[in-house]
């Protein structure tokens, strides 16, 4: 497993390559949900998720052989956009592999950036044509199985804690975050464990895109289906690394439907005046379930992970209704 160490190597190596995000109180979501809200704004980073520090972070540590032969990743949207875009700063030659369900906006924004995009029916055969790359010469940038990846992407907590005194509001005793493949808790949980004692940890997934709570409950990784809309927390399985560091450091995985995630979407926008997307929304209904769990005297911190989702996207899902 990874420790704070691990994470604050990372922040050295991406400083002043990725936007230091803001933490905020959120008077609106704290009357929402009837408990204090302090928000870590993740999706004002560059390329619109926290994506990019794992993705910078992997790119630096290639030496220039690597760099030469170039890399491959595989996303379902925002992992293969950090990573074009990191490529494109470093001059590295990447490709992306992408379900044709994942956002047309992240194809679009990965092809601008200079990515080779190739394209599969399901995010299952996305990841078996990464391996195939993998095994021709190019160099993984794995989006969670990698440890300086999720010690990248724990970069937000460390973040989150050390501009929590700056905000005025005392350390939340529950932070939400969502989970994919796990990359993002598992660094996030590393880092807030070491430095806010006390403080519960919990995962949040949608129907369909199950795999961490699947792994849970199975005593390891299992493949799962994947139907939900949230293609952004679609990963196929969640890896041994990932699960190990979430069977230690997280309190339980709340699983919310579709629905509700496009309704945090909505809820976020009103309330806290930040436009996300699904994966980020459905911190907002797993934040109530939290609360009916934990008890009124709790203080919430949500990671707001993403957002990366058009007005034609808010249509599609119906978030006007």
């Amino acid at each position: 497993m990874i420790g704070i160490e691990d994470v604050r190597t990372a922040a050295r190596l991406i400083e002043g390559r990725v936007v230091r995000t803001p933490t905020v109180v959120s008077p609106g979501l704290s009357e929402l949900l009837g408990a204090p809200v302090t928000a870590k704004l993740e999706l004002l980073q560059r390329t619109g998720s926290f994506k990019a520090r794992g993705a910078l972070a992997k790119l630096l540590s290639l030496d220039p052989a690597r760099r030469a032969a170039g890399v491959v990743a595989v996303s379902g949207g925002n992992h293969g956009v950090a990573v074009a875009v990191a490529a494109g700063m470093l001059d590295i030659k990447a490709t992306v592999c992408m379900s044709r369900t994942a956002p047309a906006r992240s194809i679009a924004a990965a092809e601008a950036a200079g990515a080779h995009v190739r394209l599969t029916d399901t995010m299952a055969e996305a990841f078996e044509l990464m391996e195939r790359l993998r095994g021709e010469g190019l160099t993984l940038v794995h989006p969670f199985d990698d440890s300086l990846v999720a010690a990248a992407q724990g970069t937000v907590g460390l973040e989150f804690a050390e501009d929590l005194p700056a905000t005025g509001a005392a350390a939340p005793t529950d932070v939400l975050v969502s989970i994919g493949g796990g990359g993002l808790i598992s660094g996030v949980a590393v880092a807030l464990k070491a430095l806010l004692p006390g403080v519960r940890i919990w995962g949040v997934e949608t129907v369909g895109a199950e795999a961490m709570s699947r792994a849970l409950a199975a005593g390891g990784p299992v493949p799962v289906e994947l139907s939900s809309l949230v293609t952004t927390l679609s990963a196929p399985s969640v890896s041994q690394m990932t699960f190990e560091h979430v069977t230690a450091l997280v309190e339980d995985v709340v699983v919310v439907t579709d629905a509700a995630a496009v309704r945090g979407v909505a809820e976020m926008a009103e309330h806290a005046k930040v436009w996300t997307e699904p994966a980020a929304g459905c911190l907002i209904p797993a934040a109530r379930l939290v609360l009916d769990r934990v008890g009124p005297d709790a203080r919430i911190g949500l990671i707001v992970c993403g957002g990366n989702a058009t007005v034609s996207d808010a249509v599609r899902w119906g978030v006007a209704g």
